[in-house]
């Protein structure tokens, strides 16, 4: 029996020693133990890695834990890189850290199968480290030189952005330990990167101490996949969700080889078969505890909006948003977290996610809420607003509601994308049916006063419900899931819900009738003259009283700014009118609209509205609001989002006016859609057609309001000056059909005849030097039509809010 039981105690310390290492380098470190164990030496700033389980996939992802501060570049604090499956594989007397294919699979139990496409596609190996030492089947390694590269690649963006070339200065960088941690099922590193280089761009410039140094932290987090009790979900068209895709070379041959799977978060009820119930795991966001109040509250307002949405499907208290306790780490895969990001320029927002290549499934959302938005809306309502400042300068809560109000749907709107949905820009004519929509604030005239009381829609709309029904409903086993998700869409399309998404809906490449960016209303066209009249309205009643006390004229000329522009993004919604289609991402068999053609009526009502954006009475500012914007003050200089002009120091309205023409004659006279135009008129030849477009904007920009007198005139001018480079523009534009080359060449020379013609008239009856001098300016544009033009005007103030290209808004 002693016998039997010192045999027992032997083979238990045995066992003991085998999966305790004791490995030489790292005998006096302090051990993080977690899904991979690892030493930090503080002397050598160094960590070594345990690696117990070779060629077992987990997941690697990479981002920023610190940030530029520069909208124009990116680089935010909190972004997050691109995830990948990796593994390590031994080979010979190092690891390889290797990323398998996933965009080629074959899902099929048959090993061979599965290899012969493994094998045909390129794998990538990230890293190699040589093996320290090895302790039964554990590895050691030296992870420092995987951890001090670039993986987010800040230098080869700066360098994109024509900002520099700059490389990692090891000298001035370190391992970052107080977020480097430990846990059962992920592990989080981060490094402290500086890159030295020769700055170029003013971007960097603006924002770094010393641009020729420039310091980020960078985070990597090695992450245990999930298990498999999650099952995909199929992705359709109509369904309004982000697809993974891959290829399946497994599939029948009468079956799509292509898979698409909506992107979700995991989501279970504790008790399937009940109406209403709890979940297993509830989507819990965690706001930045560094947000400020009131936009705390705001914040938290607008993302619990979604909870309604999960309610409608069977889940109670599902969707929850939280403050992020303090000793959390935002980067930390376990936590799906909202920041409230800084830069020095207004910039978008977005939502990202960490999500399983393999399956589709969301393990982190991680929105970033740029700190400068709240400040532009409410801008605007401070532009709106009839003197607000005329007895009190504390009068700001009209103007800050409005904004909070613009944050809460911002909230709700990028946290929709962490949850796996897509843009629908067709809410906005649906009854303002989707917080995923860019809403633009919606206003009405009371008794003469602007009312922005309805400014924005509070709570989610109807059409997130069926995107949160599509991607979240479960289906127990006696409910087929393919029928029940047609039936979610089915029953949509029924109550008039539309859904079209981004490429469809921008303002240039895009050509949908019903969904634009930043618009509001079923009709386009009538909108455009309601905020044309609001507009003129605001401008009538604009006044020193619209700053504070003792603040700069040059301020009042910033607030001036977006009240101008107010129609842009309308305008946007009814150019897209024109060579327009109304369509659907129709399936067969779903009853829905496939496309049409945007009939002639409205495409003529279309071109009228936009017609009066084009006159000289809209472009004008009157001379009692020229004569606030004096020269800028000391230290307020010009900023990217202040009226541009050609005058130096003084305030340029022709300028201003020639920005405002040219931006619609630019999107009117897009190659793309005076293609469609040549198109649609051969289908159909009482369609609108590009020589009637063309007719019509020389007859209403050259032809009519021949009577404007002083500073409209001149505007007029610079408007024809617009007008003729756009159409060269256009007759040289090689992305075009040929048939557009021609008929604007022909126009172009009709519309030199008829100038000529007038200059001879004017020369006779002995007509002011300036006509004639526009007159031959004009000729002589055309004369080298073969040229492009270089006279352009100042570009449009940024607007919505930055640039164009984007995943959020």
């Amino acid at each position: 029996m002693k016998t039997l039981l010192s045999t027992s105690l032997l083979l238990a310390f045995s066992s003991l020693v085998c999966f305790s290492q004791t490995f030489e380098t790292t005998k006096d470190l302090p051990k993080q133990k977690g899904f991979f164990n690892f030493y930090y030496n503080e002397y050598e700033d160094r960590i070594f890695l345990e690696v117990k389980e070779l060629e077992q996939e987990f997941l690697y992802v990479y981002s920023l834990s610190t940030g530029l501060g520069s909208n124009d570049i990116g680089l935010d604090r909190g972004q997050l890189g691109r995830e990948q499956v990796v593994y390590f594989k031994k080979a010979g007397n190092k690891l390889l850290l290797v990323q398998p294919n996933l965009k080629y699979r074959a899902n099929t139990s048959n090993r061979l199968e599965k290899l012969s496409v493994e094998q045909a596609f390129a794998k990538s190996v990230l890293f190699g480290f040589p093996i320290l030492e090895t302790d039964a089947s554990t590895h050691l390694i030296d992870l420092t030189g995987f951890l001090m590269q670039d993986a987010h690649d800040v230098a080869g963006t700066l360098k994109d952005y024509e900002q520099g070339d700059y490389k990692i200065d090891l000298s001035k960088s370190a391992l970052e330990m107080a977020r480097t941690k430990a846990f059962p099922k992920n592990v989080e590193f981060e490094a402290f990167l500086t890159f030295n280089g020769h700055a170029k761009g003013s971007h960097v410039k603006s924002v770094a101490p010393n641009p020729d140094l420039v310091s980020v932290v960078e985070h990597h987090s090695f992450i245990q996949l999930p298990d498999e009790d999650y099952t995909p979900r199929e992705f359709t068209p109509g369904c309004g969700s982000y697809p993974i895709t891959y290829l399946d070379y497994s599939t029948p041959i009468h079956e799509p080889i292509t898979q698409r799977l909506v992107t979700r978060h995991r989501l279970k009820k504790k008790n399937p078969t009940v109406t209403l119930s709890e979940a297993v795991e509830p989507i819990i966001y965690y706001l930045d505890n560094g947000t400020p109040e009131p936009v705390r509250t705001a914040l938290l307002e607008g993302g619990r909006w979604w909870n309604e949405a999960f309610e409608a499907i069977g889940y109670k208290d599902a969707f929850q948003v939280k403050i992020l306790p303090e000793d959390a780490d935002p980067m930390d895969v376990r936590y799906n977290v909202i920041q409230w990001v800084h830069r020095s320029t207004r910039g978008w927002s977005y939502g990202g996610s960490v999500i399983d290549p393999r399956t589709g499934e969301i393990l982190k959302g991680h929105v970033s809420l740029g700190s400068l938005r709240i400040r532009q809306d409410f801008l605007i309502a401070q532009a709106l607003m009839n003197k607000p400042f005329a007895t009190d300068d504390n009068n700001h809560e009209p103007m800050l509601e409005m904004a909070l109000a613009r944050i809460r749907q911002l909230s709700a709107h990028e946290i929709g994308h962490t949850l796996g949905f897509a843009h629908n820009f067709s809410a906005s004519s649906n009854d303002r049916a989707s917080v995923m929509d860019y809403p633009h604030p919606k206003f009405t005239l009371n008794n003469g006063e602007i009312d922005f009381s309805d400014a924005y829609d509070t709570g989610i709309g109807e059409w997130d419900k069926v995107v949160a029904a599509y991607s979240y409903t479960e289906f127990t086993a006696d409910q087929e899931e393919q029928n029940g998700l047609r039936t979610i869409l089915s029953q949509a399309h029924q109550d008039g819900l539309r859904y079209i998404s981004d490429s469809d809906a921008r303002p240039i490449g895009g050509a949908h009738a019903s969904a634009h960016l930043w618009d509001n209303g079923t009709d386009p066209v009538a909108e455009l003259d309601n905020l044309i009249t609001i507009r003129k309205t605001a401008i009538g009643n604009f006044s020193k009283d619209n700053i504070r006390s003792y603040e700069p004229y040059s301020a009042l000329e910033d607030v001036f700014v977006p009240l101008y522009f107010m129609h842009r993004y309308q305008s946007e919604a009814v150019v897209k009118l024109i060579g327009g289609m109304d369509y659907n991402y129709a399936t067969k068999g779903d009853g829905q609209l496939i496309a049409e053609v945007v009939n002639a009526g409205t495409q003529r009502k279309a071109l009228n509205a936009l017609l009066r954006t084009l006159s000289p009475e809209n472009l004008e500012i009157p001379q009692d609001k020229i004569a606030l914007f004096p020269p800028r003050a000391m230290g307020y200089s010009r900023s990217r989002e202040s009226f541009k002009g050609k005058t130096g120091v003084s305030f340029d309205a022709i300028s201003v006016a020639s920005s405002a023409s040219e931006m619609v004659l630019s999107w009117l006279l897009h190659p793309e859609r005076a293609s469609r135009l040549i198109h649609q008129k051969g289908l159909d030849n009482a369609q609108l057609g590009l020589a009637e477009l063309l007719d019509e904007l020389v007859g209403a920009i050259f032809n009519q309001a021949q009577t404007v007198q002083g500073l409209r005139s001149e505007i007029q001018t610079s408007t024809q000056f617009n007008l003729i480079n756009a159409m060269i523009q256009l007759a040289n534009n090689d992305n075009s059909l040929p048939q557009v080359n021609a008929i604007v060449k022909v126009r172009l020379n009709t519309l030199k005849a008829d100038l000529s013609r007038k200059m001879s008239a004017k020369q006779t009856k002995g007509t002011q030097p300036k006509n004639e001098a526009y007159l031959q300016a004009f000729i002589d544009l055309i004369d080298n039509m073969e040229e492009l033009p270089s006279a352009n005007p100042p570009r449009v103030p940024d607007g919505s809010p930055i640039g164009m290209d984007c995943l959020s808004g």
